[in-house]
């Protein structure tokens, strides 16, 4: 057999190495430690979200377990590329818990695009004058000559496109649900800078970031500014249901601006003050009980489930079941919508879930840091993760949500359900 045809029954891995030269045995060494400290780094991650929930149980077994990998991926260094293997969990509560690694973020993929490193780190806290070395360590040889004075224009840049960005038409589209929360940061300034952060969905169901405007800790007046930008920009229809957390200062903004959009409150926020409220001991059962009032099939079961918690609870836990009473029509708004949207619209988790792994700066540093500077960041952070996220479920109904189409229990009333298959 000729060589020629040998070469052809190779894999190209094989013939990659043929051509290459030798490696440096000591480079070969470092990498190996480096992936696995990252491994075991990882692994720690995991383990401590595992732990977190290890008291949440379904029928006798762990709600949250170990579900194998996600597929292995490169992560560019400055010893090269490192290949990691992200774990996935598995949420038998339905409480949509996901594992989102901090050291490897599922939105930074193996890429050279410094437009989705500089964002990251510097809401990590890192200044422009240390963005080359941390870039380099991250990205290797690529990254040299990444001066302090590129990065400043590369963010000035991105500065203008969020000023562009934030006047953007927005006539052209119909959103049908918003979600709302506020998200804080140091930015090495004397107070936190509170963003507020809108995000749509239109009636083909894509999502999409409207707004992240600076506010002063989610006051009334400060949502309020947010809402009539957006109304500037063209959205002069109201959307159909409005998603946040128990923050007084957006819910009173939209009660002036559009009052006709119905309130859903976060699940998975409430869930977090009544927790708070209650020992530490007892917090797996009471997680429990309250996952089986928003887990109800029917608005009557999940009044039944929300009267049997609060007889189970209330003699004790006084504070905290009054913290679930006070909102208790708002937590149930979603029964009125398409039972395919409930997972999308019972929590804030299309925001919580980009800054899941990098949330932002939280120490202060000697250099002061820039409102625009953080705002921009951010905008170009989120902006990034929306090119991967995915259309809501049954996002065919959302065109019997504009119609005004009545849903019971998430079931449209009183007309064929065949007509609309998601």
């Amino acid at each position: 057999m000729s060589n020629q045809t040998e070469v052809h029954r190779m894999s190209d891995s094989k013939i990659i190495q043929l051509n290459k030269p030798a490696e440096d045995p000591l480079q070969e060494v470092l990498q190996r430690g480096a992936r696995e400290l990252l491994a075991k780094a990882v692994e720690a991650e995991v383990n401590e979200l595992l732990a977190q929930y290890s008291a949440l149980e379904v029928d006798g077994k762990k709600a949250v377990a170990r579900n194998g990998h996600l597929p292995e991926r490169m992560i560019q260094t400055g010893l090269g590329d490192i290949p990691v293997k992200v774990p996935k969990v598995r949420d038998r509560s339905g409480q949509g818990i996901k594992f989102n690694s901090a050291l490897v973020p599922p939105y930074l993929k193996r890429t050279k695009a410094i437009e989705e490193f500089i964002p990251w780190l510097y809401l990590r806290g890192i200044s422009t004058g240390q963005m080359q070395p941390a870039l380099e360590s991250l990205l290797g040889e690529d990254a040299k000559g990444l001066s302090a004075n590129t990065v400043s224009r590369l963010k000035q840049q991105w500065e203008q496109d969020y000023d562009v960005w934030r006047q953007r038409d927005l006539s052209k589209r119909r959103y049908v649900y918003i979600w709302a929360d506020g998200v804080y940061s140091n930015v090495r300034l004397d107070d936190k800078l509170c963003l507020l952060v809108i995000i749509g969905s239109d009636e083909t169901g894509r999502k999409e970031v409207l707004a992240v405007i600076d506010g002063y800790r989610e006051s009334e007046a400060s949502w309020l500014e947010v809402l009539s930008q957006l109304e500037a920009q063209g959205v002069t229809i109201p959307p159909k249901l409005a998603i946040g957390d128990g923050a007084l200062g957006f819910w009173k903004a939209l009660a002036k601006k559009w009052p006709e959009t119905a309130t859903q409150r976060c699940w998975v926020h409430k869930t977090a003050n009544v927790l708070n409220k209650v020992p530490k001991a007892v917090q797996p059962k009471v997680k429990e009980a309250l996952h089986d009032i928003w887990q109800a099939e029917t608005r009557d079961a999940a009044y039944k489930a929300f009267d049997n918690t609060l007889k189970r609870f209330e003699g004790k836990y006084y504070r905290a079941m009054e913290c679930l009473k006070k909102d208790k029509m708002s937590m149930l708004a979603f029964y009125d919508f398409p039972a395919e949207h409930w997972q999308h619209i019972r929590t804030t988790n299309p925001i919580e879930s980009v800054f899941a792994s990098v949330r932002l700066r939280t120490t202060k540093s000697k250099s002061c840091g820039s409102r625009k500077t953080t705002l921009a960041m951010t905008y170009k952070l989120m902006t990034t993760a929306q090119n991967k996220w995915r259309r809501l479920r049954g996002f065919r109904l959302l065109a019997d949500v504009i119609k005004g189409i009545p849903f019971k229990d998430g079931e449209r009333v009183g007309q064929d359900q065949k007509q609309s298959v998601a």
